[in-house]
């Protein structure tokens, strides 16, 4: 049994990996600065839930000298992306090396680069090419993953849409022809999971996406569907959408930013489809309808599925 520290392990992602990993019998230890935000992993049997704040050198290298494998999930969307996305996977990887852990999984993002058009790409990138740097130089074992847009039952993107459908009866949509490849969270957990028991993972980056391309507007358009309401979607130009952003950036929850409408000038897509290695994705029509719904979304969903609402694309050949 595998001795698992899970960084960042309270979210959606991180939950999905605590309950993988538990049901295969590993030891899994989630450390918060929040016990209330993981008291759901309590119920893991082999899940510990820890009060510490592993942004504290010491603090993180007493619990990774513990541990077999370590997985960072940690990012924000917003705030300090150096910190969060360069300086902590730098010392994750730091500390990951002194004590010769077995396996560091790091949890980048589609986009990553350091050439990016957002503050939240270029640390990405930064982030990516620091952990590689460090395994470069102590040999430490590091696979690297690149997730599109994550989905699932309590994720802050289509229940986030499925809010505002229920609110508004017009929804003016910013960059509504921004792209995804949105994936499904169960599926990121197998892929993680699986990976640290691959050797021939070992020194790669994979690609998580799902098996369709969607522009922002037709993913509005498919929870209005299932939603079972009427609702004009008004798509915004480019100005227009970075105004939106910035009056979001003052409310409470920050649903919008302007480096978020600047990331999205990069498609939220890959070139490389699922690895194979990790099985099949799933289609998202197939998986959200089991807790994104509402009051008269049942009938129409099956008119859905036969491909009268949604016309998804092909994956494209390239991000340009």
């Amino acid at each position: 049994m595998k001795r698992i520290l899970l960084l960042g392990g309270s979210g959606l992602i991180g939950s999905a990996i605590a309950e993988t990993l538990t049901k295969r019998g590993e030891f899994v230890t989630v450390p918060t600065r929040d016990r209330e935000r993981a008291k759901h992993l309590l119920l893991l049997p082999t899940c510990e839930v820890l009060s510490a704040n592993v942004r504290d050198p010491d603090t993180l290298d007493k619990l990774v000298r513990h541990h077999d494998v370590v997985i960072n999930l940690v990012g924000s969307l917003h705030g300090d992306f150096e910190s969060v996305h360069v300086a902590f996977p730098a010392l994750v990887a730091e500390c990951c090396a002194r004590h010769r852990v077995q396996r560091l999984v790091h949890m980048s993002a589609i986009g990553a680069d350091v050439g990016g058009p957002s503050q939240y790409l270029r640390s990405r990138g930064r982030g990516e090419a620091v952990v590689a740097e460090i395994a470069k130089r102590t040999g430490l074992a590091v696979t690297v993953f690149r997730p599109s847009v994550v989905y699932g039952e309590h994720d802050k993107f289509l229940n986030m849409f499925m809010k505002l459908v229920k609110l508004f009866p017009v929804i003016p949509l910013g960059s509504p022809e921004a792209t995804f490849q949105v994936v499904w969270v169960q599926d990121v957990a197998r892929a993680v999971t699986m990976a640290i028991d691959m050797p021939e993972t070992v020194g790669k980056t994979y690609p998580l996406v799902g098996p369709k391309v969607y522009s922002l507007r037709q993913l509005i358009e498919f929870v209005v569907l299932i939603s079972g309401k009427k609702r004009l979607v008004i798509g915004l130009g480019a100005r227009l959408s970075a105004l939106q952003a910035t009056v979001f950036e003052f409310l409470p929850g920050r649903i919008m930013t302007r480096d978020n409408v600047a990331s999205m000038q990069t498609p939220n897509t890959s070139s490389e489809p699922f690895p194979a290695i990790f099985g099949r994705p799933a289609a998202m029509e197939d998986t959200v309808y089991a807790y994104l719904h509402a009051d008269g979304g049942r009938g129409r969903y099956q008119h859905f599925r036969k491909g009268i609402a949604v016309d998804s694309r092909q994956v494209p050949d390239d991000k340009s």
